[in-house]
């Protein structure tokens, strides 16, 4: 049994073993190999993913042909492309492995007779929901509110278990930076 899922599960609800296991065979166990796509743009977007182990990111790539990261997910972290999820239409972005990575993999259709059969689900789905708005709200503000050497530090703070795990051009772009801008912001910081 995925561990770190039960132990995710069990952070939110009060499921027994018994409906952990019940629970668990609505998901499909994949592995994909580092830089492999989960999802690529132009497709229809049916799987939510938690990761048991490794690296995922989400990026779309922009006017200029450049890969924007807007979303990285490590142990114990959903992803997906939410709006594309919900609506079952065409995403724009892509998932893909940073590093050798395991997730659960839940369709969408699997996801619907989950939550009719296990209740326990809704209320696990709307409290991992509203700590990732949260998330985002934050990282919204921050990105506003913040210097780009400010956000770096931050995120370093915030985050640390990324940084020895991703490569610094996908930090730089997740963070909005080009990779030249990051690595002089940390030789400033090395100074």
């Amino acid at each position: 049994m995925p561990e770190r899922f039960k132990a995710h599960l069990y952070k939110f609800t009060a499921a027994t073993d018994d409906e952990a296991v019940q629970i668990l065979s609505y998901f499909q166990t994949r592995t994909v190999g580092k830089k492999e796509n989960l999802l690529t743009a132009g497709q229809v977007c049916q799987w939510l993913y938690f990761v048991e182990r490794g690296i995922l990111r989400k990026f779309y790539v922009n006017e200029k042909g450049v890969e924007q990261t807007t979303e990285l997910a490590i142990e114990n972290w959903w992803i997906t492309d939410h709006f594309a999820y919900e609506s079952q239409s065409i995403t724009e972005s892509t998932i893909q492995a940073v590093e050798h990575t395991e997730v659960l993999a839940l369709h969408r259709d699997s996801r619907e007779k989950l939550l009719a059969q296990h209740p326990v689900m809704e209320k696990y789905f709307r409290c991992v929901y509203q700590k990732a708005y949260a998330a985002a709200q934050m990282r919204i503000k921050f990105m506003y509110g913040f210097s780009r050497e400010e956000l770096y530090h931050h995120f370093c703070k915030k985050h640390p278990e990324f940084l020895q795990r991703i490569p610094q051009y996908l930090l730089a772009s997740y963070l909005g930076f080009t990779p030249e801008y990051l690595s002089e912001i940390r030789r400033k910081s090395l100074s």
